[in-house]
């Protein structure tokens, strides 16, 4: 990453995974959730779901909507959150495409 200063401040930028920036293990997992999670937010937001309802949509208990939304999705997997965003009513679509950049080994 990139280093510079900027009026005495030391200024990295960002790789576009901030979970890899500060190092934490699973990085692309957590951006890959985080993301699925927003979605799900946004898919709640529209129709003005409550927890409740969202959850009984989802097939997933209400505490388990409240911690998602509070950033604790430990303990869901990729696959139930999309399979939460199928029971709100979308659809995902998979894309595999070459990277901007070769992978180094």
């Amino acid at each position: 990453m990139e280093k510079r200063i900027i009026e005495g401040i030391e200024v990295q930028r960002s790789s576009g995974n901030v979970f890899a920036d500060l190092g934490l293990p699973d990085a692309e997992k957590l951006k890959i959730k985080t993301g699925l999670v927003v979605e799900i937010r946004k898919a709640m937001r529209t129709p003005g779901l409550t927890q409740q309802a969202a959850a009984k949509r989802m097939g997933i208990p209400q505490p388990k909507v409240s911690a998602m939304l509070r950033g604790d999705f430990s303990n869901l997997s990729e696959r139930k959150l999309m399979e939460c965003l199928n029971r709100l009513g979308y659809d995902i679509e998979i894309k595999v495409k070459p990277a901007r950049e070769s992978v180094r080994p």
